[in-house]
């Protein structure tokens, strides 16, 4: 297998860090999505990270589809609950930590634009969205070890994600570490793991 990745991206750490807990070898190439025509369209028509080839040429794409092809492949350290109800809340948990992501790359992505043609009231939209998602997980994380039930799973590796992602882009000036205190609480604990610790954003060089 190999995945298509950005280390800037936080879906793509998302998926790295399913690999690392699973223990499944992955060949990792790295690609610049910015350009239109770009390696990953060939895998991927909508030419996004990541993209998860497999051995057959089979490509999988967003990071919620290849993080649970991964976590059905090996029996290992499950992260994602096969009764129901178990799982919907742990999907549940990764669809906000992914909505605050996405509200957080909007932002980015507005102020990449030439200064006149950016809107304050779009911005503001989105980091209200960042602010109602992040008093959300911090209302329910109290007391809790981790994000759903008494283990570690794909719920704590999507909150993980974002948080990480937010405190390394930076948008709308979200200030996490002082705003949710039980927030960042969670994600020191999660970065004493190796799989968080290991695969931290970084600028593409």
């Amino acid at each position: 297998m190999k995945l298509l990745a950005s280390l800037a991206s936080p879906y793509t750490r998302k998926v790295r860090v399913v690999l690392a807990e699973k223990k499944i070898e992955c060949e990792l190439e790295l690609v610049d999505v910015n350009p239109a025509e770009n390696p990953v369209n060939a895998h991927n028509p909508l030419g996004k990270v990541p993209t998860l080839v497999l051995d057959d040429g089979t490509a999988l794409y967003d990071s919620r589809v290849i993080v649970e092809f991964l976590d059905a492949r090996a029996p290992i350290n499950r992260l994602i609950p096969d009764e129901t109800r178990e799982r919907v809340a742990v999907r549940r948990w990764e669809a906000l930590a992914d909505g605050v992501l996405d509200a957080g790359l909007l932002v980015r992505y507005e102020t990449l634009r030439e200064k006149r043609e950016r809107s304050k009231a779009w911005t503001d939209k989105q980091v209200a969205r960042i602010h109602r998602g992040m008093a959300a997980m911090a209302k329910e994380l109290e007391g809790r070890n981790w994000c759903h039930g008494d283990r570690y799973s794909l719920a704590d590796i999507a909150v993980g994600c974002c948080i990480g992602w937010l405190g390394f882009r930076k948008p709308g000036e979200v200030d996490w570490e002082a705003d949710y205190a039980g927030v960042a609480r969670h994600y020191r604990k999660l970065m004493e793991r190796a799989a968080f610790a290991e695969t931290v954003p970084q600028v593409p060089k």
